[in-house]
């Protein structure tokens, strides 16, 4: 089996008085699709800034590419943070920037490519996620799914081993949301990134999942298989389940005709 690209080794922490994680273990491998669920306020968006470096742990590690990022120095942590992108809630678009510009913008400040291999980098991705013929408009002219496929050209430019989804389809409505999924599989599937994927979306995100990591009571329970998740004795997963899936959910490898994330 493939090392892990990030690991969690007892890793804790807390806010004040709050204790958000309480000694979270659980692995990713390169490649694949981590699905992060749970009621708010369980800490899965501080996992993600954990990853980045951008708070540290109270104890324990967060390992990536085998190495403790709470340990590294600026340097080390930005030189760690070009494999990474984000993908963020509002995809923090510039809204004085053209949709060109906006993508362009990894290129220019990471890069010493010409203007003519920035221009043709940025048309390729556009037109590779739907969005050739837009590059002049600005955010304030852009659907919601379109913002969201922007956000994820600009995270895609400098070909990122890692992918970050932070609730990748608050505000979208289902038909968007559910265009966004095919997106994101899609290009995990293109371009063979590493994808952790923070949502709220239950169990419709399940779907996408090679692995499925449930934040509960500052402990994080891991499952293999989506449908795994309901067949656990664990309280705090039952009652998850019960609230989020309720009894008529069916996984992909349980429902033969379920379609809504084929291509």
């Amino acid at each position: 089996m493939s090392s892990p690209i990030i690991q969690f080794d007892q890793v804790c922490k807390s806010f004040d008085s709050q204790k958000v994680l309480d000694g979270i273990d659980f692995s990713l491998i390169s490649g694949q699709t981590t699905v992060i669920a749970g009621a708010s306020g369980q800490g899965k968006s501080v996992t993600l800034k954990l990853v980045l470096g951008l708070i540290k742990p109270d104890s324990g590690r967060v390992l990536v590419m085998g190495r403790d990022v709470s340990q590294m120095r600026s340097r080390e942590l930005n030189n760690l943070r070009t494999n990474f992108g984000v993908l963020f809630q509002g995809s923090a678009l510039l809204d004085s920037l053209s949709v060109f510009a906006n993508v362009a913008l990894p290129l220019k400040e990471r890069t010493r490519l010409s203007e003519a291999q920035t221009k043709n980098k940025v048309l390729s991705i556009l037109e590779q996620l739907g969005l050739a013929g837009h590059e002049a408009k600005y955010p304030a002219q852009l659907s919601g799914g379109m913002k969201k496929r922007v956000g994820l050209a600009r995270a895609l430019m400098l070909h990122p081993k890692i992918m970050l989804f932070d609730e990748p389809t608050t505000g979208l409505d289902p038909e968007q949301a559910m265009e966004i999924y095919r997106l994101l599989l899609k290009t995990q599937q293109k371009f063979g990134y590493t994808s952790i994927i923070v949502s709220h979306d239950v169990p419709k995100i399940f779907n996408l999942a090679d692995q499925v990591v449930i934040m509960a009571q500052g402990k994080a329970r891991s499952f293999a298989r989506p449908e795994d998740i309901q067949h656990s004795h664990d309280p705090e997963i039952r009652k998850f389940v019960r609230i989020t899936m309720g009894e008529i959910y069916l996984s992909k490898n349980l429902e033969n005709n379920y379609e809504e994330i084929k291509f």
